[in-house]
């Protein structure tokens, strides 16, 4: 099966996101401010990801000896191959970081990631089923970095997300993703009404996940080979707007007695639906 990032073509960063990343390491050890904080990734399954990715540039890796000491040799030889690492105390690092970051010892100030478009998203063939999933207006980091975890676990070729209404790629983001910040294509768009509209171009069904459906997401997408899945806010659901571009509208089979799930939670159980292979 094929790897996502080879289902989607990069660009270059955004000059934005170049300056934000400039501003953050302008940081020093002994304050912490927004500056400071931001653009920082930490904790060892956020870090170690992010130097094994090809796509990424690094400005600044902080870290105690004996977090270098336990690393892997592989993750060992790319950080002397591509930066000089600084060896701080926890204090000093817990100092760079927004305040309760578990950062286990380590912290990395990278470059920000390409750019992704809907239009870099190519037909993979060889799956049964292409997934893309659609956030709409889903603001919690601890969220959607569950769902890029989940979307990594599953195969999803990438999330859209809009600029706006939408968390930036934070520590706390790329920490709840677990690594799959690096490894699933995260497409932001100015516009989520045409990006469903580019979707539907592309041979992608829209299907807004909705528990008042009548259909049952299994129903609903027996015979497809292109789904883009759209999940709503959390406590919102999906928009007005968002649902008249659904083509279908579905459901997750779960008890009564529970009204709804976490936005997370049914963007996992959704993923590996659509992932189990068809007869």
């Amino acid at each position: 099966m094929r790897s996502k990032s080879a289902n989607i073509r990069g660009r270059k960063p955004r000059r934005d996101a170049e300056n934000s990343a400039k501003k953050a390491s302008h940081g020093r050890h002994g304050g912490k401010s927004a500056a400071v904080s931001d653009g920082w990734l930490y904790g060892d399954h956020a870090v170690v990801a992010a130097l094994a990715n090809p796509a990424r540039k690094f400005r600044r890796l902080v870290l105690t000896k004996n977090k270098f000491e336990a690393l892997s040799e592989d993750t060992k030889g790319r950080i002397e191959e591509q930066l000089a690492p600084e060896f701080v105390d926890k204090d000093a690092i817990t100092r760079l970081l927004p305040e309760n970051a578990i950062h286990q010892g380590i912290a990395l100030l990278p470059a920000p990631l390409p750019d992704h478009a809907i239009e870099d998203l190519l037909d993979n063939p060889d799956k049964d089923v292409q997934v893309v999933a659609v956030l709409d207006q889903v603001t919690d980091p601890q969220n959607v970095g569950a769902i890029l975890r989940s979307a990594a676990a599953f195969n999803v070729a990438a999330v859209i997300m809009p600029d706006r209404h939408s968390p930036p790629i934070t520590g706390v983001l790329a920490k709840a993703a677990s690594g799959a910040v690096e490894t699933v294509p995260i497409i932001r768009v100015g516009n989520l009404s045409r990006a469903l509209d580019q979707l539907a171009e592309r041979g992608f069904w829209r299907i807004g996940l909705d528990g008042q459906a009548e259909q049952e997401l299994s129903q609903a997408v027996a015979t497809l080979k292109k789904v883009a899945i759209v999940l709503g806010a959390e406590g919102k659901g999906l928009r007005q707007l968002t649902t008249q571009k659904c083509d279908l509208l579905a459901k997750l089979p779960i008890s009564p007695k529970v009204e709804s799930l976490n936005v997370s939670n049914a963007a996992a159980i959704t993923f590996y639906e659509l992932a189990r292979p068809t007869d």
